[in-house]
C-alpha cells in the first residue's frame, strides 16, 4: 500500500522569474517542453499521490546561462522564492538551493546565504556546469565547504556537451548517461572519499550506475591511488531517488546495489506529468521484492534521516 506520508526529494518548481529567464535565453530542459507550475497545483498533486512534503529544486539547465553576474542574480531570485514557499508551508515544502556553477566564488557565497539565512534543506547541482563535470579540481573549495557543513547535495542531470539524438529529448536518453558520468568522475577524482560528511543524492536511480558499477571498478588500473574496492565503496556511498525509475527491471538492480537507507522516493513533477508519475508510483508500490519495512524506508524513513526537521511530521 502507498505511504500516506511520502517525502519527495525530486520535485521541481518553476518560479515565474525563472521561466522568464529561460524564455529569454530560448532554453529548455534538454529539449523537454517547460511545463506549467504553481504551488497550489503542486500541493493538489501531492495530496492525490500521498506525498506529504516535496523538496523543491530547479531542474535543467540550472541558473547559469553564460554570464556569472546574471547567474548569481538568478540563483538568488529562485532561492528566495523557494524559501518563501517553504517558510509559508514547512510541512509541505522544503528546497534545495541552486548554486551558480561554474562560478565557484558565486556558488560558495550563495551556499552560505541559502543554508544560513534561507534555511535551505540542501543544495542542487547540475551534473555538469556548462560542460565541466563535478569531479573537476576547480570545484574543490565548494566540495570542502559543503562537506564541512554536512550538507545534502542533490545532483540533477543536465544535457551533456554533445548533440542530441533526433527525435529523443535529452531528458530521456542523455540525462541517465550524464548522471552516471558525473558520479564516476566525482569518484575517480576523490570527491566522495575525501568528503564523507555530506550526503549526495543522484537523480533517477543514478542513471545506469547501479547496473554497471562493477564495470567501472576496472578504472582503478588507470587511476593511481585508487582500488577497485575503493571505487565500488565510494559509488555505493551515493543516495538514489526513484524518479522515473521504479520499474520491474530497474528496482532489483538499484536495491541490490544501494546501501541500506540510500534509496529515496522521487516524483520528478511537473516535468513528469502526473499520469506518467502515477504509473511509476504503482510499480513502486506493487513491487514484491522489498524486504520488510523497505518500502516505508523508501517512501519516508530514509529521507527523515537526511532531513531531521521532517521526522515525525
Amino acid at each position: 500500500m502507498p505511504s500516506p506520508r511520502r517525502i519527495d526529494v525530486h520535485q521541481h518548481l518553476i518560479p515565474p522569474a525563472y521561466r522568464d529567464v529561460m524564455d529569454r535565453h530560448g532554453v529548455t530542459a534538454a529539449g523537454w517542453p517547460t511545463p506549467a507550475w504553481d504551488a497550489p497545483s503542486a500541493i493538489a498533486m501531492m495530496d492525490r499521490r500521498s506525498i506529504a512534503t516535496g523538496i523543491l529544486s530547479i531542474s535543467s539547465p540550472g541558473t547559469h546561462f553564460g554570464d556569472d553576474t546574471e547567474a548569481r542574480a538568478v540563483a538568488r531570485t529562485v532561492n528566495e522564492y523557494a524559501a518563501e514557499l517553504a517558510k509559508d508551508r514547512p510541512d509541505r515544502f522544503g528546497f534545495f538551493a541552486s548554486l551558480p556553477l561554474p562560478d565557484v566564488d558565486g556558488a560558495l557565497a550563495e551556499a552560505a546565504h541559502a543554508l544560513d539565512e534561507l534555511h535551505a534543506d540542501g543544495v542542487v547541482l547540475m551534473s555538469n556546469a556548462r560542460g565541466r563535470y563535478l569531479g573537476d579540481k576547480e570545484y574543490g573549495a565548494l566540495w570542502a565547504e559543503l562537506d564541512a557543513r554536512g550538507a545534502v547535495v542533490f545532483i540533477h542531470p543536465d544535457a551533456p556537451p554533445m548533440p542530441r539524438l533526433d527525435g529523443m529529448p535529452g531528458a530521456l536518453v542523455d540525462f541517465p548517461f550524464d548522471t552516471t558520468r558525473t558520479a564516476v568522475h566525482m569518484t575517480l577524482n576523490g570527491v566522495m572519499s575525501r568528503h564523507t560528511r555530506m550526503k549526495v543524492i543522484l537523480s533517477h536511480a543514478g542513471g545506469f550506475l547501479p547496473y554497471a558499477a562493477w564495470r567501472f571498478t576496472a578504472g582503478a588500473q588507470f587511476n593511481p591511488g585508487t582500488t577497485s574496492q575503493g571505487i565500488l565503496s565510494d559509488l555505493q556511498g551515493f543516495y538514489f531517488d526513484t524518479a522515473l525509475s521504479a520499474t520491474p527491471s530497474a528496482l532489483p538492480s538499484l536495491l541490490a546495489f544501494a546501501a541500506p537507507g540510500h534509496v529515496l522516493y522521487g516524483s520528478d513533477f511537473p516535468f513528469a506529468r502526473e499520469e506518467l508519475g502515477t504509473r511509476f508510483d504503482s510499480m513502486l508500490d506493487g513491487y514484491e521484492g522489498f524486504e520488510p519495512g523497505q518500502l516505508d524506508a523508501v517512501n519516508r524513513g530514509s529521507a527523515e534521516v537526511l532531513f531531521p526537521r521532517l521526522a515525525g511530521a
